[in-house]
């Protein structure tokens, strides 16, 4: 295959332009709402607010803070923000983050390397909820700490009657979410965090999908357990800005309880040849517009546009729960207290995954959550507006997934089927990683889950036990 070349001579500005439109073609349509997870969309207006923010800074560095003091204010002003928003202390200090993924990613790091510094641990371990975001995994796994895991009671809340006792010599860290992902819902924080404290362990809120909206919610007058540092076990947290913040994509922030913690975040090379070179976080060059971005919107919205947008997302929040509890075949998983929920299927005849097929075909975007499988939505204010149209397609789309129960052997129902209950999860990790690679090739692949290629021995047998017991129920 032949590389892509650069262009002898440049092109026509106004050429490049049409082209990148052109290429959104086939994105999901989140201007109309029907995409539920991603974006955090509000209207092209605000979209153009934000690119002028981001534009007027999109070459300032927040490489060196003593360099590029506007960052540098923005970036102590959000954090500000934030701090008085989650209840942080006079002492409460962080650094703004590319994503969430960067926020969970520095938590680790500074508690392992801090266990490493005050307790001489060599084989660090945290604690994880079963439903604690990937992000946590992928930085057990970067920075070598072990994550054991706190399994979920029946109704998928985190069960954490064993917290106490699975707390050794080698734990560096506890995790609680607020929300988390899979069924929105908020850990039990109040208790991790007396437990925590009683064992001298730091515990840290991912509160990445909640951090923005959450606690309009609660002035809104939405009743929701404490989870913030009003919990004085609290040690830190993680907030997104370009979630339910409606900032520009990458934004976050990490905060801790006082400036102690967060030096054990940050990175100091006296030696380098290039000079003396200290870091706050994972990145290097950090991308000036997302801050200008971040803060502009901040400054936008206020406490009065962001109370609105959380009661223009709770009312569509209960529009669905009350949508789905109405249609025969279909619950709530768990229960909900924030922005995101998930539903699946209660009778055995109606696969799930077919269903989410036939709301595709209708045109939404659709994400599927496994153990149970079931249906995901992050909700936004955007969605207020389409609700009763999903709540009408997804009743549509569960009687044509009864009427022809074949459906859910083809298509995404049948490949997500079979890789949500495969009880060799390693061969479906196996599998999944040469899909995602090809994706990589030089000059690019497609993503294509419906493999082409037959299936080898293992493979047909897999198969074979999930259909079997599918009819086992």
């Amino acid at each position: 295959m032949e590389h892509q070349k650069l262009p002898e001579m440049g092109r026509a500005e106004d050429d490049i332009l049409g082209q990148l439109k052109s290429f959104a073609d086939n994105d999901p349509n989140y201007r109309d709402g029907r995409t539920w997870s991603l974006v955090y969309h509000l209207d092209d207006a605000h979209d153009a607010f934000i690119a002028k923010a981001y534009s007027a800074f999109s070459s300032a560095n927040g490489l060196n803070p003593a360099t590029f003091q506007s960052l540098k204010r923005m970036e102590s002003e959000i954090i500000s923000t934030m701090a008085g928003l989650l209840h942080g202390g006079p002492d409460t200090c962080g650094v703004v983050t590319a994503g969430g993924t960067e926020s969970c990613l520095m938590a680790v790091k500074t508690y392992r390397d801090m266990a490493r510094k005050q307790r001489k641990v060599t084989r660090p371990n945290m604690i994880l909820p079963k439903t604690a975001h990937v992000a946590w995994f992928k930085a057990a796994e970067y920075f070598g700490v072990k994550a054991r895991i706190l399994p979920m009671t029946a109704e998928y809340a985190t069960d954490i009657s064993r917290l106490k006792r699975m707390i050794n010599a080698g734990t560096v860290m506890i995790l609680g979410s607020a929300p988390e992902y899979p069924h929105g819902t908020i850990d039990p924080i109040a208790e991790m965090g007396a437990i925590a404290q009683s064992k001298g362990i730091s515990l840290h809120i991912d509160a990445c999908v909640g951090g923005m909206i959450l606690p309009f919610m609660e002035r809104n007058g939405v009743d929701l357990p404490d989870w913030d540092f009003r919990i004085p076990g609290v040690t830190s947290i993680s907030a997104d800005l370009h979630k339910y913040g409606y900032a520009a994509k990458g934004a976050s922030t990490i905060l801790y309880r006082n400036l102690e913690l967060l030096k054990h975040q940050m990175f100091v090379c006296q030696d380098w040849p290039g000079g003396v070179f200290a870091s706050p976080a994972l990145l290097g060059t950090r991308p000036g517009g997302a801050y200008a971005a971040a803060w502009a919107v901040m400054q936008k919205l206020g406490v009065e546009g962001y109370c609105r947008l959380a009661r223009d997302t709770c009312d569509a929040v209960d529009k669905l729960k009350t949508g789905i509890a109405a249609i025969d075949g279909l619950r709530v998983l768990g229960h909900p207290q924030g922005p995101l929920l998930a539903y699946g299927s209660t009778d055995p005849k109606l696969n799930i995954y077919a269903v989410a097929d036939q709301l595709e075909q209708a045109g939404w975007s659709i994400n599927r959550v496994q153990n149970p499988d079931g249906i995901h939505c992050m909700v936004t204010a955007k969605h207020l507006h389409v609700a009763d149209e999903y709540l009408a397609d997804l009743a549509q789309a569960v009687a044509t997934a009864r009427a022809h129960p074949e459906l859910a052997k083809t298509g995404g129902a049948a490949t997500y089927g079979m890789m949500a209950h495969v009880p060799l999860r390693g061969m479906v990790k196996s599998k999944v990683l040469d899909v995602f690679a090809e994706m990589y090739r030089a000059g690019g692949g497609a993503l294509t889950l419906n493999d082409s290629k037959p299936p080898n021995l293992m493979e047909r047998g897999m198969a074979r036990y999930v259909q079997w017991k599918t009819r086992r129920g």
